[in-house]
């Protein structure tokens, strides 16, 4: 099986007890230290009052027999702080989240494919226009039950990669997604992988946030654009650079 259905564990937002939203992200190492990566809407939104205080994904247990995993929870919150990180970008927010987990806390035998630096798409001019992309996800919380593995979505470049959309910090993908996406990895298949990404050998180029339309669409006689904002997978050397520090909320 390809590994990058290990990178992206199923992410379930909880208040308390109560069961929330579902969505999507994936897992980041550097410098030894292991992050799951999601939407920061996921984490917390306030326009639409979604204010979880944890988290909670699936951990696959058993590389031979899938059907083997569990739950681990991921508190929001310590002390009245929260304690994922976040960033701004010309004045307003990223919508990239990224919260470390405790590696002493995970469950024995957990099988965890990981993203690191090297696999981040760095040159621009390496991603042409026709470039056949994959958005690694649970759309409407849709996944393999009995295996916990999530789907993938082809995608394609909608807007030049490298330039920022509209002076914001994504670019534009066109493909079929739903809520429960946010959070997913937009990845490349890596065709020529060095030895520090051919265990996982996929580029990644950004973090699906959410669809993009147009405001005065005719809801009757348009449909739906079909595009998406995908933020550039390079924040996450800021969100992850050991000096940064989880924004009070």
């Amino acid at each position: 099986m390809d590994p990058l259905f290990l990178a992206a564990p199923r992410v379930s937002t909880y208040l308390g007890s109560l069961a929330l939203t579902n969505a999507s992200g994936f897992f980041f190492e550097r410098d030894e230290r292991l992050y799951l990566v999601t939407s920061r809407h996921v984490v917390i939104d306030e326009g639409s009052q979604h204010l979880p205080d944890r988290l909670e994904i699936e951990l696959h247990l058993d590389a031979a027999n899938l059907t083997r995993s569990t739950g681990f929870s991921m508190l929001l919150y310590a002390q009245g702080r929260s304690v994922w990180r976040q960033g701004r970008d010309g004045g307003s927010e990223i919508d990239v989240a990224v919260l470390e987990l405790d590696r002493s806390q995970l469950p024995a035998g957990a099988i965890i494919r990981a993203f690191t630096p090297a696999h981040l798409q760095t040159t621009f001019d390496a991603v042409p226009v026709d470039a056949s992309l994959l958005v690694v996800g649970f759309p409407l919380g849709f996944h393999d039950a009995l295996h916990h593995l999530p789907v993938v979505r082809h995608a394609v470049i909608a807007s030049p990669y490298g330039i920022r959309f509209q002076g914001q910090g994504y670019f534009l993908t066109d493909a079929r997604t739903h809520r429960g996406t946010s959070g997913a990895a937009v990845v490349m298949r890596d065709v020529a992988p060095s030895a520090a990404t051919a265990a996982l050998p996929w580029k990644l180029l950004g973090v699906h946030s959410s669809r993009m339309d147009m405001g005065n669409r005719d809801l009757v006689l348009d449909e739906s654009l079909g595009l998406n904002c995908a933020w550039y997978a390079d924040i996450l050397m800021t969100l992850t650079n050991p000096s940064a520090a989880p924004k009070a909320a």
